[in-house]
């Protein structure tokens, strides 16, 4: 995980820090939700510093799971379906390897080509080209396949 040095500025051991990214980056929780449960295990932390470290070690932590995901095949199903977010439309990429893990997600408010594009570039980034790709009959994930 995120080595020592980069929690030796903070007032609080890395377990209290890391337990309050945690809860706000798994659950649905504001940072006042989190306060009020560190509270309840004795240590008091104000809601503004929770976004803080949220801010300052999501990266982070995001870098370091990125270093330790298992290889995905090299086989991939990508597809977009749209969801509802907050009352607004929004469509969900997703691509899947062989095997059904899930290989890369991203949300966003266009279906065209340039979304498409955007999101084998980061599926692509973080997992390596892909042998094959299969996608149903969308011409932008078509377009931005051949593109690439």
């Amino acid at each position: 995980m995120a080595s020592e040095e980069r929690f030796h500025d903070g007032h609080f051991p890395k377990c209290i820090v890391l337990q309050a990214v945690f809860w706000y980056l798994r659950y649905s929780l504001s940072y006042r939700d989190i306060e009020e449960l560190m509270k309840e295990r004795g240590v008091e932390v104000d809601h503004a510093i929770v976004q803080r470290w949220v801010v300052k070690y999501t990266p982070i932590l995001k870098f370091e799971f990125r270093k330790r995901k298992k290889a995905v095949g090299t086989s991939w199903r990508m597809d977009e379906t749209y969801i509802k977010v907050k009352g607004k439309w929004h469509y969900l990429y997703r691509a899947v390897d062989k095997e059904g893990k899930t290989i890369d997600f991203l949300l966003t408010t266009n279906r065209d080509k340039l979304a498409a594009k955007r999101f084998l570039l980061k599926a692509i980034d973080n997992n390596g080209a892909p042998e094959k790709v299969t996608i149903d009959g969308s011409a932008a994930n078509k377009s931005a396949l051949e593109e690439l």
